[in-house]
């Protein structure tokens, strides 16, 4: 696997620095394609399987789910925080909202 185009060290709390991390670095690369959620890590994949990472968050943290709505990962947020036996999880981007869906009629 080649390295990440970018790295960013999260800390507990910093969820903003995150955010922001993931605005700056969405733009060197192509059409999101996949992210992979691992105990420790988010990365997060393009087209061309170029990809950055954020180290030291992981499916287990509850701070991961707005960074993964934030990307439009197809996720379940009811069964992302449950162990897995393998190395990790992986969750389609580009997620489609259905027209006034958040309409109240």
């Amino acid at each position: 696997m080649t390295p990440p185009k970018a790295i960013h060290d999260y800390q507990p709390g910093g969820l903003d620095a995150a955010r922001e991390f993931i605005k700056r670095t969405r733009f060197e690369l192509r059409e999101l394609r996949k992210v992979r959620l691992a105990v420790d890590r988010l990365q997060i994949f393009d087209v061309n399987h170029d990809y950055f990472e954020l180290r030291g968050i992981g499916y287990r943290d509850a701070e991961v789910v707005p960074l993964l709505r934030m990307i439009n990962a197809a996720f379940n947020p009811q069964t992302l925080h449950e162990p897995t036996a393998e190395e990790f999880k992986e969750f389609k981007t580009g997620r489609r909202h259905a027209w006034a869906e958040d309409r109240v009629m």
